[in-house]
Formats: C-alpha cells, sequence, structure tokens
C-alpha cells in the first residue's frame, strides 16, 4: 500500500524538519520524505494548507478497562485518543482489578491489539494494589510489556517504597510516574485552597499537599541519582522546585495537563463538577508559571491526565462527584486556540511536547517522529479548522468536560497509524483526495 502526501506543511521538532514537503508511505512506514515526489501511488492527499506532525503520544490516560468499562473502554479510549490525533497513549494502572500482574498487563495489550485503532501502552502499579505497603513484580511487569510503573492517584508516600521503586524502575530503563500528593493534608478536600473554596465553602487542597511531595521526589532523585517523572504540576511552587532539580541536573521530568495551562479555579464559581480534578484547577499566577515553565523546557510533556466518568457520577455535585475530566479529544482543539493562537506560545514547542519528549521518556522504538525508514504516525492538523465539542461528536463514552459546546480554532483532519488512516474528519473529505 502506497499514500502519497502531497506539499504539507511538516513539524517535527525530534528531527528539527520544518517545511513544506511531500510524504510517501510504503506498508506503514516512511519511504521518502521531499519537497517535490512525482510518484505513482495507490492514494494521494492533497495536503496544502494542512500541518502534518508526528503521531501525538499522551503518557497519561484512564481507560477504566478493566472495572469500569461504562465510563470508558479500550475500544472507546482508542477512538476518542484518535479523533484528537493521539497514535500512542498510556492507560494508567487504577482500573479493577489494578494492574499490578504479568497476566493483566497482557490481557491489556491483547484487547488493544484487537480493539484499539491507536496503541495502548500499560502502566503497570508500583506497589500491590496500588496500596504502597509493598512493591508489585516490577521485572515480570516490564517483561509482560509494562511501559512504566505509577500508582496514578494514590502517591507512593512510604519513602522507603519509593526509593526501592525508582531503583527497580531505573534498573529496567522505564519511568517512574509519581502523582505527588500527601494525603494528610487533602482528606475530604475539593477544590484549591484559597478564595474559591471559601467562596463556595469547600474544603480545600492546598499547593503545598502538592510541592511537599515534589521536594521529597526530587530529594530522593538527588541522594540517589534515579530518575523521577512527575504527573500534572498545577502550582508555581512545583514549578519553582523543579527549576531547582533541573540547576542541580537531577534526572526529573514532569508533566502538565491541558486543563492545568488553560483554566483557573474560577471555572468552579458555577459549581460545575466537569471541572472537579485532582491536582485541583489553581490560580492565574499558577497558569502563568506553569506555561513559561513549559515553555522554557523545565516542563517536559503535556499529558491530557484523560479521566472518564458516567454523567449520573458527575451530577452528584461539587463535593460527592469523583475527580477527573475528559481530556482526548479536548486537548489539542483547546491548546491550539487558547495557548497558541491567543497566548502565543510557540506552535513548535507544543508539538514538541506532545511528540518527541513523551517518546524520549519512555524511550519508544515507533512512534514521535518524521524519519524515513521508521513507523509512519502521523496527525494532519487544520490550524484555521473549526472544532466544536458536542456529546454527538465525541467518541468517549463519557462527556465530563467543561468545554462541552465550545467551539475551538483548530481541528484534526486526519489520524494516521503505521500508515493506515485510523480517524478522517468527515468535512475534509471533498478537499483531501485527488
Amino acid at each position: 500500500m502506497k499514500l502519497l502526501i502531497k506539499r504539507a506543511w511538516v513539524l517535527d521538532p525530534g528531527e528539527k524538519i520544518e517545511g513544506e514537503f511531500d510524504l510517501l508511505l510504503v506498508d506503514g512506514r516512511l519511504a521518502e520524505i521531499k519537497p517535490d515526489l512525482e510518484l505513482e501511488a495507490d492514494r494521494t492527499i492533497k495536503a496544502t494548507g494542512f500541518l502534518i506532525t508526528p503521531g501525538f503520544i499522551d503518557l497519561h490516560t484512564h481507560l477504566r478497562e478493566p472495572g469500569d468499562e461504562h465510563k470508558e473502554t479500550i475500544k472507546s479510549g482508542g477512538q476518542a485518543a484518535a479523533r484528537g490525533g493521539f497514535t500512542t497513549i498510556c492507560c494508567m494502572p487504577n482500573t479493577r482489578p489494578v494492574n499490578d500482574r504479568p497476566e493483566i498487563t497482557r490481557d491489556i495489550i491483547d484487547m488493544a491489539r484487537k480493539e484499539s485503532p491507536v496503541r495502548v501502552l500499560p502502566i503497570a502499579a508500583v506497589s500491590r494494589e496500588g496500596k504502597g505497603q509493598e512493591l508489585s513484580p516490577m521485572t515480570e511487569l516490564a517483561i509482560a510489556g509494562a511501559a512504566g510503573f505509577s500508582d496514578d492517584g494514590q502517591p507512593v508516600s512510604n519513602s522507603a517504597l519509593m526509593k526501592k521503586a525508582m531503583e527497580m524502575a531505573a534498573s529496567l530503563g522505564l519511568p517512574l510516574i509519581d502523582h505527588c500528593e500527601e494525603k494528610s493534608l487533602t482528606q475530604n478536600g475539593v477544590v484549591n485552597e484559597g478564595r474559591i473554596s471559601k467562596l463556595l465553602k469547600l474544603k480545600g487542597i492546598p499547593a503545598a499537599a502538592e510541592e511537599i511531595m515534589v521536594a521529597r521526589d526530587i530529594i530522593l532523585a538527588k541522594n540517589f541519582r534515579w530518575p523521577v517523572h512527575l504527573a500534572h504540576l498545577s502550582t508555581r511552587g512545583s514549578v519553582d522546585l523543579l527549576r531547582w532539580a533541573r540547576a542541580e541536573g537531577l534526572p526529573v521530568t514532569a508533566e502538565v495537563t491541558p486543563h492545568h495551562l488553560l483554566l483557573t479555579e474560577d471555572v468552579l464559581l458555577t459549581s460545575n463538577p466537569d471541572a472537579k480534578v485532582n491536582p485541583p484547577l489553581r490560580t492565574e499566577e499558577d497558569i502563568q508559571s506553569l506555561r513559561q515553565a513549559l515553555e522554557d523546557g523545565l516542563i517536559d510533556i503535556i499529558a491530557t491526565d484523560h479521566a472518564p466518568h458516567a454523567e449520573e457520577e458527575k451530577k452528584t455535585g461539587l463535593e460527592k462527584a469523583p475527580f477527573g475530566i475528559n481530556g482526548l479529544e479536548t486537548a489539542v482543539p483547546s491548546l491550539l486556540d487558547l495557548l497558541v493562537r491567543k497566548q502565543g506560545f510557540p506552535l513548535y514547542r507544543l508539538i514538541e511536547v506532545l511528540t518527541a519528549r513523551p517518546a524520549k521518556l519512555l524511550n519508544l522504538k515507533d512512534g514521535g517522529q518524521i524519519k524515513k525508514g521508521e513507523i509512519a504516525d502521523l496527525t494532519i492538523i487544520d490550524l484555521e479548522g473549526k472544532t466544536t465539542i458536542t456529546r454527538e461528536s465525541m467518541a468517549s463514552r463519557s462527556h465530563n468536560t467543561p468545554f462541552l459546546g465550545t467551539t475551538f480554532t483548530g481541528s484534526i483532519v486526519m489520524t494516521i497509524v503505521s500508515g493506515q488512516s485510523v480517524y478522517q474528519n468527515k468535512y475534509y473529505d471533498k478537499i483531501l483526495f485527488v
């Protein structure tokens, strides 16, 4: 199968490619990338005016299967990822049962191969049942195909156990991802501790709860020189700690979510439980610090923390509703519009933190680059296209996003995995093919 893509604007920060090129895909791989290719192909795409990037990689998603298939499945989550321009996603282990055994890891991989249009890489639990008391069989999980380790919403509070986990993950060459939260400070917390929590008369979640654990993880990295990845940073204080870690040359990486870059705690003044997340939405000062850290390279990755919940669960109100936001289908359009177009954030950097950077952290052999001879995972984008977020337009089983009804400038035209289109925006059918 030969697919020829003509006159696209190609942007690949990892390979340092930027310019107008033709791309020839043969049997799932990139065979040629040159300014003008005059070749016969089975199918030709006219991509003039469109942006082509490496397929996006999401380090942090929740697919809910096994155990909570009413919220999401590997199939529906994979379809949502494809609609959002993602070609590889990592699923967190807080399923039922927890992904803490090799057979569960293998089952997820097998199911994803059969049902997901995109690659699904399972992140296995650090501890048995994610309880933070005893290490999971990390070596066996790695052999089974785990792409990394995390206890996700449950931080590894025991520092001795965290030390052992960091050592083991380092020996396996896989990332250790920590949810930074001092639980003793967040019990029954609902929103960011501060002005909004006082106005709504709700228990607050202080910034210190995150920053204490960020500091703990950085100190462990400093003393033992083992890598650690900090999930979904949300505060200025966490950024300051990360800046110190980088100045010390420590092996510490970090991610930020689209919602922590784009939304402040003020969104919760409407008491919309779809904006209830953990860590909570913070202040404008926090947002500005996170944006600058991302632009400067302190924060390495944007990850969605896609956390779908059934509508009836989110309708229980701010106090009782579960934490989490649906993010796979809204991430890229919202970032292109609200961050790049309206705030002047560099497009080059945005693409880098969605492609090359997560690929490097995961040590991926496939994905994250546009390179001759390599697997062709690509995303085609219309920077001027319109994306309206509606229940009907979403592939996810859940719709818990405060962006419902919002129209963004920036749309996913096509998502290509191993040279095959796994999502095609029907609006562009008459434009694309010649």
